[in-house]
This record gives C-alpha cells, sequence and structure tokens, in this order.
C-alpha cells in the first residue's frame, strides 16, 4: 500500500474522517443538516464507532476515536478502527481513500496510518486463480493532517514495507527458500537499502568450528550460511554496535525427534527470528539511522538424512563448550549459540536475539505478548518495555535464575540442549546464556511470529512481529524520535 501526504482535500476521493468520540460533528460544514445529525446520533446511540454518511457523491466514514488513560491505549484503539475500516473500505472496493484528522495527536494518526496499511495486506505469490477478486482493492491513502510532516509519512512506508518484506519471506513455503536462497533476498535487500552484506559459506563455518550450525545441517542436502549484515554510516550514536541474531531455520522437521502430524506444516516459519533481522537492518539503513548495527543470521534446515545428528550426540560449539544433544527438536538454540559467540568478536553494546524457539513461550503468553530474558540494567529493558507497548508489541519478562541452570547439566558434557518438562521457554533461554559474555536480551516470539488465524492488524500467518518493536527500541535508546 502506498501512503502520501497532501496538501488539500481531494474533492473525488472518499473520505475516511478521524475525531474525537465528543467532537461536535454540528460545527463541520458538510454535515450542519437535521437530517444528517439525527442520522449519526442514532448511530452513536447504537455504540458505533464507524459510521457512513453517503453524500451521493461521496462517502465519508466517520471514525470515532476514544479517549483512554494513557497514549499506548489510544494507540491501540487507533489500531482497532483502522483494521475495522481496511475491511470496509475493502468490502467497498475502495482503491484510494482520503484519510482526513481533526484535532487528533500527530502519534495517534500514524498509529492508525500504520495499522491501516498493515492490516490490508496479503500473501498472493502462489495463487493462479481468480487473483482479482483475491487481491484487496484498496491500493492507495492520502493524508490531510495539520500535524503530521511529508517526512513522517515517508519514514512510516519505509517501515511498512520492511513489515511487508518480512512476512513475504516468513510466509515463503521452504521449496523457494533455503538457506542459500535466503542469502540472495539478503542481497537484494541490502543492495535496495545500503547496508553491507558478507556471506560465510560451509567452509568459513567448518573454520570457525561453529559445531551447533554444522550439526543441524548434517541431514540436509543444502549447506548452511551464516550471513553478516552490517550498518555504519559516517557518524553514529555508539561506537561499539548493538549485534542482532535471528534464527533462520528455514524448515524445521524436528531431526530424528521428527516432529507429529499437525506440528510441522506451519515450519517454514521457524526463519522467522532472522527475517526480523533482516527487516530491522532494512528499516534502519532506508531510514539512515545514525546508529552501528550489526545483523546475524545463521541459517539451515533441520532435515533428516542419513547423516544427520541424533541423540545422544555430543557436539563443540564455536566457543569450545560441548553440548550433549538430547532432543534434535531443539535445534534453534545451538545455531543461536554459535551466532551469539561469535558476536563476542565485535565487543558488542547489546547483543538482541529473536527467535521462533519454543512451543512453552506460547502455551504461557497466548498471542498478546512474546517472552523476553534480559541480561541488561534496568534503564534499557524499560525502554523496550516501552516500546513494546508504543507499537503493540508487548513483551513479558521471564526470569533467568540460576537455579535453572540446574536443568541443564549433562553427566557426560558441558551442557545439555534441553532442560525438564517444565519451564521450556526459561531453560532454552538459559541454554542461550552460556553463550554470551555481555549485556544481552532473547526475545521468544514463538506466540506471534506465526497466526494460524487473523488477529487485528496482524493479520494471518507471517506476522513480522519484531521489526516494529526494535526499530521503535532503537529510536529510543539513542533518543532520535
Amino acid at each position: 500500500m502506498i501512503l502520501k501526504k497532501c496538501k488539500r482535500k481531494d474533492n473525488k476521493l472518499d473520505v475516511v474522517l478521524l475525531l474525537h468520540e465528543d467532537y461536535d460533528i454540528a460545527s463541520i460544514n458538510i454535515f450542519n443538516d437535521d437530517k444528517i445529525l439525527n442520522f449519526i446520533s442514532k448511530e452513536k446511540e447504537k455504540e458505533k464507532s464507524i459510521i457512513n454518511v453517503n453524500l451521493y457523491t461521496r462517502n465519508f466514514w466517520l471514525v470515532f476515536l476514544k479517549k483512554k488513560d494513557n497514549l499506548y491505549q489510544e494507540l491501540n484503539n487507533a489500531r482497532e478502527e483502522a483494521f475495522k475500516i481496511c475491511n470496509i473500505l475493502n468490502s467497498n472496493k475502495i482503491k484510494k481513500v482520503l484519510v482526513q484528522e481533526i484535532d487528533i495527536d500527530k502519534e495517534v494518526v500514524l498509529a492508525f496510518l500504520e495499522a491501516l496499511a498493515l492490516s490490508n495486506y496479503k500473501f498472493l505469490k502462489y495463487k493462479a486463480k481468480n487473483l482479482d477478486k483475491e487481491r484487496n482493492s484498496l491500493q492507495e491513502v492520502k493524508l490531510l493532517s495539520k500535524t503530521v510532516k511529508g517526512s513522517e509519512i515517508e519514514n512510516l512506508q519505509v517501515i511498512i514495507d520492511a513489515v511487508y518484506y518480512v512476512r513475504d519471506l516468513v510466509n515463503t513455503p521452504y521449496n523457494d527458500l533455503n538457506s542459500l536462497l535466503l542469502v540472495e533476498k539478503i542481497k537484494g535487500l541490502a543492495k535496495d537499502s545500503g547496508f553491507k552484506v558478507e556471506v560465510l559459506d560451509k567452509r568459513k563455518i567448518e573454520a570457525l568450528r561453529m559445531g551447533g550450525l554444522l550439526a543441524v545441517n548434517k541431514g540436509s542436502d543444502t549447506p548452511p550460511t551464516f550471513s553478516i549484515l552490517k550498518w555504519k554510516p559516517p557518524k553514529t550514536k555508539n561506537q561499539k554496535p548493538i549485534v542482532l541474531v535471528g534464527k533462520g531455520i528455514v524448515f524445521d522437521s524436528g531431526g530424528l525427534n521428527l516432529k507429529p502430524t499437525g506440528y510441522m506444516e506451519d515450519m517454514k516459519s521457524d526463519m522467522a527470528g532472522a527475517a526480523v533481522v533482516i527487516g530491522v537492518m532494512y528499516a534502519i539503513s532506508k531510514l539512515r539511522l545514525p546508529v552501528y548495527v550489526i545483523g546475524l543470521v545463521p541459517s539451515t534446515d533441520n532435515a533428516i538424512g542419513n547423516k544427520s545428528y541424533a541423540p545422544g550426540d555430543v557436539i563443540t560449539m564455536h566457543n569450545g563448550m560441548t553440548v550433549e544433544v538430547l532432543n534434535t527438536d531443539a535445534e534453534g538454540r545451538l545455531i543461536l549459540a554459535d551466532a551469539l559467540s561469535y558476536a563476542s568478536k565485535y565487543e558488542p553494546e547489546l547483543v538482541i536475539d529473536l527467535a521462533t524457539l519454543t512451543g512453552a513461550a506460547m502455551r504461557a503468553l497466548g498471542h498478546p505478548a512474546d517472552a523476553l530474558f534480559a541480561k541488561v540494567d534496568h534503564e534499557i529493558k524499560n525502554k523496550l518495555l516501552q516500546a513494546g507497548e508504543y507499537t503493540y508489541e508487548r513483551l513479558v519478562e521471564f526470569p533467568l535464575w540460576e537455579e535453572y541452570d540446574k536443568m541443564l547439566k549433562s553427566d557426560i558434557a558441558d551442557i545439555k540442549n534441553i532442560g525438564e518438562v517444565n519451564a521450556g521457554a526459561i531453560t532454552a533461554a538459559k541454554f542461550l546464556e552460556h553463550f554470551t559474555d555481555y549485556n544481552w536480551i532473547h526475545i521468544d516470539i514463538a506466540p506471534n511470529a506465526f497466526l494460524s488465524k487473523k488477529y487485528d492488524f496482524r493479520g494471518k500467518g507471517a506476522t513480522a512481529v519484531g521489526v516494529r518493536l526494535l526499530v521503535e527500541f532503537i529510536k529510543k535508546l539513542y533518543e532520535l524520535t
């Protein structure tokens, strides 16, 4: 979807009018008619937040936004209404629409536009028939606003494009997106936005002794890759980089611990963490943010073959630690561990990893939030939590208490790759912690990365959760907002 700022009314377009629920409609000339005012009043009595006024030459949809206790709630109310109006506009086959705000705060307007665009997303790459019927009609939104600048609309378009791109990546099936094809996608995006890419092939990965990534890849016919994405403009707010690490399992069969039917069909989405890192790198470089950021993307499938790694194997990781593998379906943490220990070479200011890591996180939280594990000071953590509230990509913190380490003790190696039946998300995070020696945040995005049915502006399938969160967090961290 294309967003544009306009300087004057376009009287040919239908209008979405944003206003507060207690706004005096009679003060707007075109509605100052007894019949119209009476109609609007009766519709409001039915507690409708969106009212359609047909003025024959064009439609007006009045969107009444509620006053809430805090900004975060007001932003989310605007997103909820944007989701509703998106469905209405598409059901009416509207191609272009004018959004006009009346005395609405800039942040609320931007949240509305963002959610309107994200609600309009559809993944239609593999639709061969009736494509015109499948496609949403809405293509362009023009904004008439006294408070929102044209540059802010342009920046918002970058975020929306990044989210769309990440959703496309995660929705793409494995037969079109293995570890090698993912590299090509990264290179294409780098060329478009300006970040640099270095790709380590299997030979270099072997030289670095990344035992976790190599073990998971053993059953595959496609070699592993390790992509290093770098954005460092001439003048940056930080001398030491923020390093983002994303789990890039392009398909997860579970390995020899084979997933049962009903648990494997969506495993093309197991590279959602990697996709988010790629999307964030695209966004911050396209926005030309003055920050030094590195993205690390280890990638492979977790397949079954005659050379597959097996339960009981002991592998040696990049940092020299030995791991007893008790479950080959706990593979994401193995490739992340190598990437996390590799991140130490950059002497990072902060490392954040994102992964669809555990079903335990999903069972604990459902879809309202994702799981946060933090080994940082309170100021950094609070800014991340605030960014989560602001973008409605909310986080709930879980503990990293040392008692959970006991669940990972191995009789024959330094550590084992799974804990006990309970606290699965926590023991997965504790496993990763063994490979960090810096400020570190782990976000388990399994609850929201890929949804089985449509949830508000996040849609169905890939959501790209984490992109908006991390861009907002980086801006808050370095006071770029």
